[in-house]
């Protein structure tokens, strides 16, 4: 009954719009901030057969690279780690140009489809000046983007369980630091407003696309409130890092301790959304590259 009575002032206030809301409506600084590193990497090594010196064909990779992440493909340059996707970059000479020329290379050793760059003039070229292999990436980097999505789309439309052909399944982890019940109230919450028509929650690791935690920080601020600072970290089923949503506010203390009750609620709906863009915007950005 103590619980009830000391929440009955707070939800008779929220009647009247005057309660406080403290992560409700409170963009930038203090509201989510997003991250989303992809996961697939696109590896490009330097050319050996493109008409450039070593260093020259170094620079075009960093150029092809930096060129397919501005059109939202993760690319790195350097050679292939492990089994990844990766671009086999070569040119032709013909009548005082050269042409660029891409293999796109599966990591199970398959060649998944070809790409021809636009000519460019062969003084230039292999002399490796900046301008020109910096033209040459980013006229061609939309053309492999192009063509890296259709690699894809056939991939994912062949596979029933791709998530191009079903409703992404998102596993509610732990949350620890937080004082009071925060642990076991910000997770139920979260849990209450994650599901979405685009994003369903799922209790069975197994069957998890994504799982988020999170990790509560407090300490002391000015005015004798405390400056709270909670951090939803979203990772895919291998365990890499596709996002984060990062939430700060003052409060007092006396409003997480014991209970965090309907800051809990506010607090997990706002989170709910920064998630659900998290997860969306993954899985658009793997659709850039074919799944692995």
């Amino acid at each position: 009954m103590k619980k009830l009575a000391a929440a009955l002032p707070f939800l008779l206030l929220a009647a009247c719009g005057t309660a406080p809301q403290p992560f409700l409506g409170k963009p930038g600084a203090v509201g989510a901030k997003l991250a989303q590193p992809p996961a697939p990497v696109l590896f490009i090594p330097a050319p050996q057969h493109a008409g450039l010196s070593q260093a020259g064909a170094q620079a075009y990779a960093q150029a092809l690279a930096s060129a397919l992440s501005a059109q939202d493909v993760p690319a790195v340059p350097g050679p292939v780690q492990g089994q990844n996707w990766h671009l086999e970059v070569s040119a032709s000479d013909l009548s005082g140009e050269m042409t660029p020329h891409f293999a796109i290379e599966g990591p199970d050793g398959k060649d998944y489809g070809d790409v021809t760059g636009a000519p460019q003039p062969e003084a230039q070229w292999v002399t490796a000046s900046p301008a020109l292999l910096n033209a040459s990436a980013t006229l061609d980097a939309a053309t492999l983007e192009q063509r890296l999505t259709q690699i894809n789309a056939a991939i994912q439309q062949s596979n029933p369980e791709s998530l191009e052909n079903r409703t992404p399944r998102v596993l509610v982890g732990r949350v620890t630091g937080a004082p009071g019940d925060g642990d076991q109230s910000l997770a139920y919450d979260l849990g209450r407003y994650l599901p979405s028509p685009d994003l369903e929650v799922t209790q069975t690791p197994a069957l998890a696309d994504f799982t988020v935690n999170a990790t509560v920080k407090t300490k002391p601020d000015a005015g004798g409130q405390t400056m709270v600072e909670l951090d939803w970290v979203v990772k895919d089923r291998n365990g890499r890092v596709t996002g984060q949503v990062t939430q700060l506010h003052d409060l007092n203390l006396a409003d997480i301790t014991p209970y965090w009750g309907d800051v809990a609620a506010a607090a997990a709906q706002e989170a709910a959304s920064g998630v659900q863009d998290v997860v969306s915007n993954a899985v658009l950005k793997k659709a850039k590259i074919p799944a692995q």
